[in-house]
């Protein structure tokens, strides 16, 4: 009986310790089913943040993940450490009373560090830790001065404060704001350059076999790419060093912030835009790049609510943010929204409704969202997480072309494409707008999937620095790459292809049109027509072919490669006419006439419609991977005018026809519950939606 005393007692023990530690395959974000709110304090507030308070705002607005300030930058709790600045507002205890209730209120906690300043106190003490620009210049903001990621603040001190936070907090998880090197001053939005601290000279030096460190960032200068590569080196070594010190604590402690490596949660934001037009996909954006490129992560995308920087007191517009909290449920990520302060006495409040409304609806449905797989069979290839300049406008415009037509797409990271080979050969066409590099193993992966069957389509610059692969693929050679199209026009002049022209014989351009030898391409189409004389009336004309083309099309064994070297999604997105839409949607529906059977609607181009096949996000269905049906996602952005955003305008009597390998049991809305009726036959599904408000999801339930 003794024995059997004892073994029970151990069998106790250990059910207790799996209990406060569960194994790695039950851990916690794993569910994806995350609804944060972030609560970005400034210093001042640590006098009067109170967790009770917290709590109960928590858990009105149906969160269950809370992500606040904890070190870095400044200690919102008393550290005992010498080299980390304490907020002179800080209240012993009210950090740890915070963790200590949420926990009670089934509330994980994710601390914010921030490691890409220190006070100048600790700047005084320690000057060879802060960043140095080529001309000698610090980058301060007001008592902040911005640090080197290869000095000891970042290479040593912050492990310790990390440390020092997981030793007397139990937290659930950290996030690391603004890792990496440092460039720019963004909160006064200047360049300042690349580092030249002595400890990024002598590591560079080391890495690179005695080169001298860069000034200037020149992507054709064979020194800036071997920067490139040892930036990418030394912040994965810090990365993974990080990841071996918080799991040596804890496995289930998650480690968040905006890369992949040695992270358990990727970040991403939708922030308000400050030039003209804006652009209302951000967060199917962020979050469809984010889960097809990086499939075994989890991603959480967060609403910021500041207008900018400049102005963090005013938040966006709550239509746009319902637009973004619908398009991260329907993406695959979780919901999370970030603002200044805790949400008593916020100074703008506008949008606490559509947080409360939203977070109360994902947690009612939390089965049917996070668990997802891709019906899509086109892929665009985007230009890198953080698209910006002409090769983001590029990229949108495509999205806008394909999402405006009701036409499923995945989004595919430039850089990620030779670790998702299997992925990408699947595909039966890849779009790459503006694509400039591409690493050789992912040019290899390109060539492999053109010749299992997979169409290419390039448009803009692609591929301009490989004229090897430029002329393997598309048959194109380049004899002048950059060249303004102002006055030309393009002549739509097969109207087996262009059959969307009806009345159009010259097609006007803007923007790159860039002058490409097509004589080697299988077919050529759209001549292009000279400048001519634009004015005054009496005298136009003089539109003559030049002999250039502004589209070619290469026959390899079992696909097609189509060039566009022009600006064609960028014309688009900066001025939305739609015969630049219709020329890609008519090559595509030439190469891949079945891409606009997917999802057929009477529905405005102003509704996105993502379908997606589900499994069932519960805790008995963790390991099941087979899908249980699909849910057609229906965001209502006719609210949206191009430079604001206003309540969406009910839409009524939505027909869709939807592809099903399955016959669903049964059709039903998300938001009001009630059955939807339809038709099964031929492998459609054909429904009608009797009225479209703000949001719909639609389950297709096969079971």
């Amino acid at each position: 009986m003794k024995k059997l005393s004892a073994l029970i007692c151990l069998l106790i023990f250990t059910q207790n310790v799996m209990a406060q530690k569960p194994v790695g395959k039950d851990l916690w974000w794993k569910r994806n089913n995350l609804r944060v709110i972030q609560m970005n304090l400034p210093s001042y507030e640590g006098a009067t943040i109170n967790a009770d308070s917290i709590v109960t705002d928590l858990i009105h607005f149906s969160a269950n993940t809370l992500l606040i300030n904890a070190g870095g930058i400044m200690a919102f709790y008393p550290s005992k450490l010498d080299f980390h600045y304490i907020n002179p507002y800080m209240r012993p205890g009210v950090l740890a009373d915070i963790v200590k209730k949420c926990h009670e209120n089934d509330i994980k906690v994710i601390v914010r560090f921030d490691f890409s300043r220190v006070h100048e106190s600790i700047y005084n003490a320690h000057p060879d830790w802060c960043y140095i620009s080529p001309k000698g210049e610090r980058i301060i903001n007001t008592d902040m001065y911005v640090v080197s990621i290869n000095a000891p603040y970042v290479q040593e001190k912050a492990f310790r404060i990390i440390e020092e936070v997981i030793e007397q907090f139990p937290i659930d998880g950290i996030f690391l704001n603004m890792p990496g090197y440092q460039v720019n001053n963004p909160y006064e939005g200047k360049y300042h350059g690349i580092d030249q601290n002595d400890y990024d000279k002598k590591r560079f030096a080391e890495f690179s076999g005695g080169q001298i460190l860069p000034t200037e960032e020149n992507k054709a200068d064979p020194l800036f790419q071997k920067y490139l590569e040892f930036k990418k080196n030394t912040i994965e070594d810090w990365s993974e060093r990080l990841h071996k010190l918080v799991k040596s604590k804890n496995d289930q402690i998650a480690i968040c912030t905006y890369s992949d490596k040695f992270v358990d949660i990727i970040r991403h934001e939708s922030q308000s835009m400050t030039t003209l037009p804006y652009w209302p996909y951000t967060a199917s954006d962020n979050v469809g790049n984010a889960v097809n490129s990086f499939p075994n992560h989890i991603n959480s995308n967060a609403s910021i609510q500041q207008i900018s920087f400049q102005s963090r007191y005013n938040a966006v517009e709550p239509q746009e943010v319902q637009i973004r909290l619908y398009e991260n449920i329907a993406n695959g990520s979780g919901l999370d929204m970030s603002m200044m302060g805790d949400m008593r006495g916020y100074e703008d409040e506008r949008n606490y409704e559509v947080f409360r409304k939203v977070y109360a609806f994902h947690k009612k449905h939390e089965p049917y969202f996070g668990k997802y797989k891709s019906v899509a069979k086109i892929a665009i290839i985007a230009p890198g997480a953080w698209p910006n300049g002409e090769p983001m406008q590029e990229y949108r415009g495509i999205q806008l072309m394909l999402r405006e037509a009701h036409i499923p797409f995945d989004i595919i990271e430039d850089g990620q494409i030779d670790n998702l080979t299997d992925k990408v050969k699947a595909y039966k066409l890849l779009i790459l707008p503006e694509i400039t590099y591409l690493k050789p193993e992912a040019i290899d992966v390109l060539k492999e999937a053109s010749k299992l069957g997979t169409h290419l389509i390039a448009t803009s610059r692609s591929l301009f620095d490989n004229p090897e692969t430029l002329y393997q693929l598309f048959g194109a050679k380049i004899e002048k790459k950059d060249n303004d199209g102002a006055g030309n026009y393009l002549v739509p002049d097969n109207r087996q292809i262009f059959k969307s022209f009806p009345g159009q014989s010259m097609l006007f351009w803007k923007f790159n049109l860039g002058l490409y030898d097509l004589s080697d391409t299988d077919a050529k189409y759209l001549p292009i027509l000279a400048k001519g004389r634009p004015g005054p009336p009496e005298i136009i004309g003089g539109h003559e072919p030049t002999g250039f083309y502004g589209m070619g099309i290469k026959n390899h064994a079992k696909s097609k490669a189509f060039i566009f070297p022009m600006s064609l999604g960028r014309i688009y997105y900066m001025h939305g006419y739609q015969e630049h839409k219709n020329l890609l949607l008519d090559a595509i529906n030439y190469i891949l006439p079945d891409a606009s059977q997917t999802i057929q609607t009477n529905a405005p181009a102003r509704v996105e419609t993502i379908l997606k096949e589900f499994t069932r996000n519960t805790v008995i269905n963790k390991e099941k991977t087979a899908s249980d049906g699909m849910i057609l996602h229906l965001v209502n952005l006719t609210g949206f005018s191009g430079n604001t955003y206003f309540e969406p305008l009910p839409l009524y009597k939505l027909k869709f026809r939807v592809r099903s390998e399955k016959q669903p049991k049964k059709i039903f809305g998300l938001t009001n519950g009630q059955p939807v009726k339809f038709t099964y036959k031929g492998g459609y599904i054909d429904l009608e939606i009797p009225k479209l408000e703000g949001f719909e999801g639609i389950v297709m339930d096969w079971n």
